[in-house]
């Protein structure tokens, strides 16, 4: 393998993009023996505009992985604020899934990931800049890629260089360039998010301030909005978190979902005016204002849905924000993410000790079949939900009557973890795996 610059080199599997999903690929690759080259565009450590929690179902992920984050928060469930009342619900006891959640900073969770990939085999080059997949010319097959070196902000320099693979992973966002160079296009019927977020430091004196002394942590998601006090201020669109981290900051974030793109545009929503008026409206002695933040905002889109596909064509994969895998119940996509890197892996190794290259074309593509097996009834009620919660009067009273009923609780925090039993478990598990089952695949 050569950096780019040079004449370029090969691999088993090139993965475009290291984040969360990109590097679990570029690690169970790799653990499998594959000769495999992870692609990033930006410089660790990096940003990444997110929540920063990690539900049970990605820290099940992490565990499988082997990856340890020391200086993750852990937390106990979810506080839910709605009503001027908070919930506080632990996270499920669920088979096969960790009782608990963690919290930590992207740019140190991406960093560890990337690196954990390092460790497992796979070469990892930093500011290289894929800049479109490399065709054959008369099969139009994916056979690798081409890149070209990056600047401090990302933008391709310097001449181009062809890596060759027989399998590429694109893990390369929420816009896949790659993607859309295959043709593979957003879809406009999936719901659409979008996420902003900032860091505040509370001081000493506030509740949040005093969250690392050994009291118990929670994620704490507001499903209602106001500008001041509940029911007696202007409601606001949207969601809002505030999850703690280790070195005392906060992540106060804003999220709003939408059950398509069209409607999105047409909500014209300015989020970041909408955290500010939040903010503004929590009792001050939280510290979390806009005098004690230690980051601007910052705003992203979440993919949701499934929102590409196939996911599998022509020797390319997709996975992660790449290929939609946002869950439209709490905006989150870390767990799933890794879960398809998992997945990607394996299907990758099995294709390429195929006997034929049909038959490796063959398991190539049932990576789409296996994907929409596992998540994909999960996200067609994803679909069913955002279309439920843009009706604000629905929601209001969703809120109001049902949130208090501990039954209406047990499904909601299923669903907001990301996790429950399809093969058994209580009543919860079995209803919502029923609905899955009961529901078109996404």
């Amino acid at each position: 393998m050569s950096r780019p610059g040079t004449s370029g080199g090969s691999a088993d599997v090139i993965v475009v993009g290291a984040g969360p999903a990109g590097s679990a690929t570029a690690a169970w690759c790799a653990a499998a023996g594959l000769d495999v080259l992870l692609l990033e565009r930006a410089e660790f450590p990096r940003d990444k505009v997110c929540g920063d929690g990690l539900t049970p179902r990605a820290v099940g992920e992490l565990e499988r992985l082997g990856v340890v984050l020391p200086r993750a928060v852990r937390n106990a469930g979810l506080r839910l604020v709605a009503d001027g009342r908070a919930h506080d619900l632990r996270w499920p006891d669920v088979p096969g899934f960790p009782s608990s959640g963690l919290a930590l900073a992207r740019a140190e969770l991406d960093e560890a990931l990337a690196r954990h990939a390092e460790r497992a085999g796979a070469t990892l080059l930093e500011r290289t800049h894929v800049v479109g997949p490399e065709l054959d010319a008369r099969s139009g097959r994916v056979v690798g890629v081409v890149a070209r070196g990056a600047d401090e902000r990302g933008r391709a320099v310097g001449d181009p260089v062809t890596y060759g693979a027989p399998v590429v992973v694109a893990a390369d966002g929420v816009s896949s360039r790659f993607a859309v160079a295959l043709g593979l296009e957003r879809r406009e019927d999936r719901p659409i998010g979008v996420a902003v977020r900032t860091y505040a430091q509370p001081p000493a004196t506030s509740p949040w301030g005093a969250a690392g002394d050994g009291a118990e942590r929670w994620m704490e998601s507001h499903v209602e909005l106001w500008e001041g006090a509940p029911r007696t201020s202007a409601p606001l669109s949207g969601y809002g978190w505030l999850f703690p981290l280790a070195d005392g900051t906060v992540n106060v974030g804003l999220g709003a979902v939408h059950s398509t793109p069209a409607r999105q545009s047409a909500a014209d929503a300015d989020h970041r005016r909408t955290l500010d008026r939040w903010v503004a409206g929590l009792p001050g002695e939280l510290g979390l204002g806009a005098e004690h933040r230690v980051a601007p905002v910052r705003g992203a889109a979440l993919p949701m849905g499934l929102n590409r596909s196939p996911l599998a064509t022509r020797g390319a994969l997709l996975v992660g924000d790449a290929a939609g895998m946002v869950s439209p119940f709490n905006g989150e996509g870390i767990g799933f993410g890794l879960q398809a890197g998992r997945i990607a892996g394996d299907v990758v190794a099995k294709a390429l000790a195929a006997p034929s290259a049909v038959e490796r074309e063959r398991l190539l593509t049932g990576y789409d079949a296996r994907v929409r097996a596992e998540l994909g009834g999960f996200y067609t009620l994803g679909r069913y939900f955002t279309r439920l919660i843009e009706q604000p009067a629905l929601q209001r009273f969703a809120v109001r009557y049902g949130l208090p009923r501990r039954a209406v609780m047990d499904v909601v925090l299923r669903l907001f973890s990301d996790c429950y039993d399809p093969h058994g478990g209580d009543w919860v598990d079995r209803a919502v795996a029923a609905a899955a089952r009961l529901v078109p695949s996404a």
